[in-house]
C-alpha cells in the first residue's frame, strides 16, 4: 500500500536560522585568525535584540558586534518596520574562555590522539532517489525556499516578499518505497501588509506561489521528477492567513533549534547534537559530516540503494567507541561466496578505509577552514562542493574548499574494496 513522507525546510530569515547564520559567521572568523581556535557559540535573537554567548579559545580577536550586524543586514532585516534591524537591534555579547576541564580532554601533545569534544553518537544518511542523494521531500522543501530567497532578493517579482519562510512537501511513495507523486506542498511566506482585503491578498500571494516560484523550481529538477508535479497535488499557502509579523519579532530564535532541516529532514536518524556554532572538535558537527561523507560514497559507489552509518564517541577518546551501518536490506555488495554482505561486513570495510578518530576527520575534510557560514540555512547535507577565497591576517589569499563532505572522492577506493 502507498505511505506519505514529509520533510520541511526554513529560510534564512527564520529566527532560528537568523541565530545559526550568526553562530557560524563568528565562528569563521575566529578560524579565518587562528585555525587552531576552539569554539561553541550560541546565539538567542528576539524583537530587536540579538545575544551570544559561549566558550572560546583561541589567539585570535574577534568583535562579534559588526559581524551580527552583517549577517543580520545580509539576511534582509534592514527596515524599521520589521522589528529586528541590523543597524539599531540591541547586541550582547557574553562569549567567554572555555573550561580548561574541557580543553585537556581534546588537545594532546600529538594531534593525531586529539580526544573526542564530547560524547555522543552521530548519524549519516544517504539514499539514491535524487541526484545530490538527498531524500527527496527534503531536497524539494530546500529548493522552494532558496528559490524564494532569490526571487526576494532579484526584487522584480514578488516584491512584497520578507526574509522568514518556511516549506513542507509530502511525497507518496508506492510499495518498492519509489516516489509516485507529490501529494501536498506547504509554504508560508512573511509579507508586506499590502493590502487592507487579506483575502485578496492571500490570493495574491497563493496565485504567485503558484504560478511564479514554482515553475522555477520546477526548471530546475530532471524530468522523473518534474512528472511528480501532477495536477492533483494539494496546496497550502500561508494556511493562517495573514503573515506580516515574523522574524525574530514573531518568534525568538535559538542556535541549534533546526537540526532536522539541517540533516535529512526526518529520513535515517539524528543522534541529538547541533553544528552550528562549533569548531571541528566538536563532534556533533565534525563526525556528523564525517558519517555523511562515508554514506554517500557507499550509494554513489554502489554497495546499497541507501545507507546509514552511525558512530559514537567517549570524550577526550580519540578511537570511536562504535561504527554501526544499515543498508535497509538494499545491500547490492557481495562477498567471495555471491552472498550478500551483511551490514556488520560493510561496518568493518568501513573502518578500514575511513579514518574515524577526529583529528583525521578534520585533515580529511579540510574543518580548520572557516566554510561554515555557507552551510548554516538550507542544510548542511547536499550541497555543492566547491570553494572560496580567504583573506589571511597578514593580507593574502587562500583558497580553501567548501562542502568536502559532499565529495564523491572515495567512490573508486570503496568500489576497490568491496570488489564493484
Amino acid at each position: 500500500m502507498p505511505y506519505l513522507f514529509t520533510s520541511e525546510s526554513v529560510s534564512e530569515g527564520h529566527p532560528d536560522k537568523v541565530a545559526d547564520q550568526i553562530s557560524d559567521a563568528i565562528l569563521d572568523e575566529y578560524l579565518r585568525q587562528d585555525p587552531a581556535s576552539k569554539v561553541a557559540c550560541e546565539t538567542l535573537v528576539t524583537t530587536d535584540f540579538a545575544l551570544v554567548a559561549g566558550e572560546i579559545k583561541s589567539k585570535a580577536h574577534v568583535d562579534a558586534e559588526p559581524i551580527i550586524r552583517d549577517v543580520i543586514r545580509r539576511i534582509g532585516y534592514n527596515k524599521p518596520e520589521y522589528l529586528f534591524n541590523a543597524d539599531t537591534c540591541e547586541v550582547m555579547n557574553r562569549l567567554h574562555e572555555q573550561s580548561p576541564d574541557i580543553n585537556q580532554g581534546v588537545e594532546r601533545a600529538k594531534d593525531e590522539e586529539q580526544g573526542a569534544g564530547d560524547q555522543g553518537m552521530m548519524f549519516g544518511y544517504a539514499t539514491k532517489e535524487t541526484e545530490n542523494y538527498m531524500p527527496l521531500a527534503l531536497d524539494l522543501s530546500h529548493r522552494l525556499l532558496r528559490e524564494l530567497s532569490a526571487i526576494r532578493n532579484e526584487g522584480k517579482e514578488m516584491t512584497y516578499l520578507r526574509p522568514d519562510a518556511k516549506s513542507q512537501v509530502t511525497i507518496r511513495y508506492a510499495d518498492d518505497n519509489t516516489p509516485e507523486a507529490i501529494e501536498t506542498i506547504v509554504v508560508s511566506t512573511q509579507h508586506d501588509d499590502f493590502d487592507t482585503d487579506e483575502a485578496k491578498m492571500l490570493a495574491v500571494i497563493s496565485e504567485d506561489i503558484k504560478n511564479i516560484l514554482i515553475p522555477r523550481v520546477k526548471a530546475q529538477l530532471s524530468a522523473d521528477v518534474q512528472a511528480l508535479f501532477t495536477a492533483d497535488i494539494i496546496h497550502h499557502i500561508n494556511p493562517t492567513g495573514k503573515f506580516v509579523i515574523g522574524g525574530p519579532h514573531g518568534d525568538s530564535g535559538l542556535t541549534g533549534r533546526k537540526i532536522i532541516v539541517d540533516t535529512y529532514g526526518g529520513k535515517g536518524a539524528h543522534g541529538g547534537g547541533a553544528f552550528s556554532g562549533k569548531d571541528s572538535s566538536k563532534v556533533d558537527r565534525s563526525a556528523a559530516y564525517a558519517t555523511r561523507h562515508i554514506a554517500k560514497n557507499l550509494v554513489a559507489a554502489g554497495v546499497a540503494d541507501q545507507v546509514l552509518v552511525q558512530v559514537a564517541y567517549a570524550i577526550g577518546v580519540a578511537q570511536p567507541v562504535g561504527v554501526f551501518v544499515t543498508t535497509y536490506g538494499t545491500t547490492k555488495a557481495t562477498g567471495a561466496n555471491g552472498q550478500k554482505l551483511t551490514d556488520g561486513q560493510i561496518a568493518e570495510k568501513v573502518q578500514r578505509l575511513f579514518d574515524l578518530r577526529p583529528y583525521a576527520i578534520v585533515q580529511r575534510l579540510g574543518l580548520r577552514n572557516p566554510i561554515f557560514a555557507e552551510s548554516a540555512a538550507y542544510g548542511h547535507m547536499g550541497r555543492q562542493p566547491g570553494s572560496k577565497q580567504v583573506q589571511n591576517l597578514d593580507g593574502t589569499i587562500r583558497t580553501v574548499e567548501t562542502f568536502t563532505w559532499e565529495k564523491l572522492d572515495y567512490v573508486d577506493k570503496i568500489k576497490a574494496e568491496f570488489g564493484l
